[in-house]
């Protein structure tokens, strides 16, 4: 592991703390990745109070967390992490040996821009990573759908709208909307018939605007302040 690098003619790489409470494991992925071109492994955790505290020191791009630890949990770490000014670039994935749902709706209402379980292919781990670096949500717009179908519920009843929400032209509001029922950008090109670098002009707005990190943050504020009704439009 070493401090991130540019790569000859590329951009810098994607760096990367791994945090986890099982030493194999955290030895194991944190090497994975660190083999990987361009992702770097700047450091290694055994538990959120860790994290936390490497998080302020490192600045990493990516901090991918397993869920129970010791001390202090992957999901209130995430809390703190993204309640932070100064870390507003790092994001959290959380990898974890358990999918249920409670723990998927904790982690991404906490502030993590993906969920993905420790079993999965480790190519899927990679491009996840990628993914989050670059300022998109882990989750498919299947899973997006999914989450909205199975446990909607769990990320709270509409409260009173705020602020912000009313800087939102009626445009992006509807954008929000079809954004949190899981549609793609060339869908919503589609639904909206205009084209998607629009699409991306009015997500990008409408992100600046609420203080939002990525698509799976805009779906549980459209669910908190009722702005979908739980399944996407029928097309």
């Amino acid at each position: 592991m070493a401090d991130g690098h540019q790569e000859a003619g590329g951009p810098a790489a994607v760096r990367v703390v791994v945090v986890d409470d099982q030493p194999l494991l955290r030895d194991a992925f944190a090497a994975m990745l660190d083999a990987e071109p361009g992702i770097t492994v700047v450091g290694t955790g055994d538990d959120g109070a860790g994290a936390l505290l490497l998080a302020r020191r490192l600045r990493p791009d990516v901090l991918v967390m397993d869920i129970r630890m010791p001390r202090v949990d992957g999901i209130e770490a995430t809390r703190l992490i993204t309640a932070l000014p100064e870390l507003a670039t790092t994001r959290v994935l959380i990898l974890s040996t358990f999918g249920l749902d409670e723990y998927v709706a904790a982690a991404l209402h906490a502030g993590a821009s993906g969920f993905l379980l420790k079993d999965g292919p480790s190519e899927d781990l990679v491009r996840a990573i990628r993914s989050v670096a670059a300022g998109e949500a882990v989750l498919s717009p299947q899973v997006t759908r999914r989450l909205i179908d199975s446990f909607g519920h769990l990320l709270g009843r509409a409260r009173p709208a705020p602020p912000a929400l009313s800087r939102l032209t009626p445009r992006e509001r509807q954008v929000l909307g079809l954004v949190a029922a899981g549609l793609t950008n060339a869908e919503l090109a589609r639904e909206l018939r205009v084209g998607e670098r629009t699409v991306k002009t009015h997500i990008g707005a409408i992100f600046a605007k609420l203080g939002l990190r990525d698509r799976v943050q805009a779906v549980i504020f459209a669910y908190e302040h009722g702005l979908v009704a739980g399944r996407p439009p029928p097309r």
